[in-house]
């Protein structure tokens, strides 16, 4: 009879350019976030891994993918998860290092409800790398607008340089469409940008996220968005509401901008004042109709059906 050999445990806390490893609770040690780097690293490995990694958008996948394609087990931990079992286990610092044990007793202890990570598909990762490269530079664009438009001196120079970022966000934008025709998304996207306040990138990051899973419902899709609210009632006291913020935070951006738009809409104006007559602030309102947009998204994407106005 064969000997079973167990798979070792392995937490890993994830930065842009570095990343802090420990193998089974040992001592970590950092290695460099980059491809050619991972993969000599888990080339010199031998047997089975179970590999926890924290959340980070984007710069665990490409340890996540190779590991995966070496057949061993990934499982993602969302930060704020981890965060709260730090504190359930009397954990009094938050270092690397720390986290990257702190990683492999969760794994170790919660592993069996865990869900192992699947690798999203290419187009996936093409779109969602675009749709962050774009947001960096609006964000550029916005900063460095604001801090200079009292300047007078530097106007003229001013002016060519937000030019110079506008033709840098639109040949990204050309990238996101040619993206979702060559995924056979477009038509998806067309459905999301009929409804009011949704335009192409908020389209484009709607269909990106429905093609990552089969989602039973819209509950489900609405969870893997981070829109869901975390409820903490205790007896008779209603703790305060607070979105999950789980998975790609820039999707969620993007739906909240896009409820500024529909709220002034016709067909969302009275679904709005109707949040604001209960109590809810400003932007508790705008999440609920962010979260809104979203389930309708969801529904004609499913069941790949056109959208009809409320005043049609």
């Amino acid at each position: 009879m064969a000997m079973q050999v167990q798979a070792r445990t392995v937490g890993v806390d994830v930065a842009k350019a570095e990343l802090v490893i420990s193998i089974d609770g040992e001592t970590p040690f950092t290695l460099d976030n980059t491809p050619a780097a991972i993969r000599a690293w888990l080339k010199g490995l031998h047997g089975p891994l179970r590999l926890a990694l924290e959340s980070t958008g984007v710069f665990h996948l490409e340890l996540a993918c190779q590991a995966h394609a070496r057949g061993h087990a990934v499982y993602v931990i969302d930060g704020y998860r981890l965060n709260h079992y730090r504190q359930g286990v009397g954990g009094r610092a938050k270092t690397d290092a720390t986290d990257a044990q702190l990683l492999v007793r969760y794994l170790r202890n919660e592993g069996a409800d865990l869900r192992p990570w699947m690798p999203p598909s290419r187009d996936y990762q093409a779109l969602q790398r675009l749709l962050h490269r774009r947001a960096t530079v609006v964000r550029a664009r916005t900063a460095i607008q604001q801090s200079l438009r009292e300047v007078p001196c530097i106007q003229t120079t001013l002016r060519a340089t937000l030019r110079q970022l506008d033709r840098t966000i639109a040949a990204i934008e050309r990238r996101i469409r040619d993206c979702l025709v060559r995924a056979g998304w477009r038509h998806q996207a067309e459905r999301c940008r009929q409804i009011e306040g949704i335009g192409p990138i908020t389209a484009a990051a709607l269909v990106m996220a429905f093609a990552r899973g089969r989602f039973a419902n819209s509950d489900a899709f609405i969870a893997f968005l981070g829109l869901d609210v975390r409820i903490r009632d205790s007896g008779k006291k209603r703790g305060q509401r607070k979105l999950t913020k789980q998975g790609d935070g820039e999707i969620r951006r993007l739906l909240y901008l896009a409820a500024m738009q529909a709220k002034a809409r016709p067909a969302w104006q009275t679904y709005f004042q109707r949040l604001l007559d209960r109590g809810l602030a400003k932007i508790q309102a705008l999440n609920a109709l962010a979260r809104k947009l979203a389930r309708v998204a969801f529904a004609l994407m499913k069941n790949e059906t056109d959208y009809v106005p409320k005043n049609a």
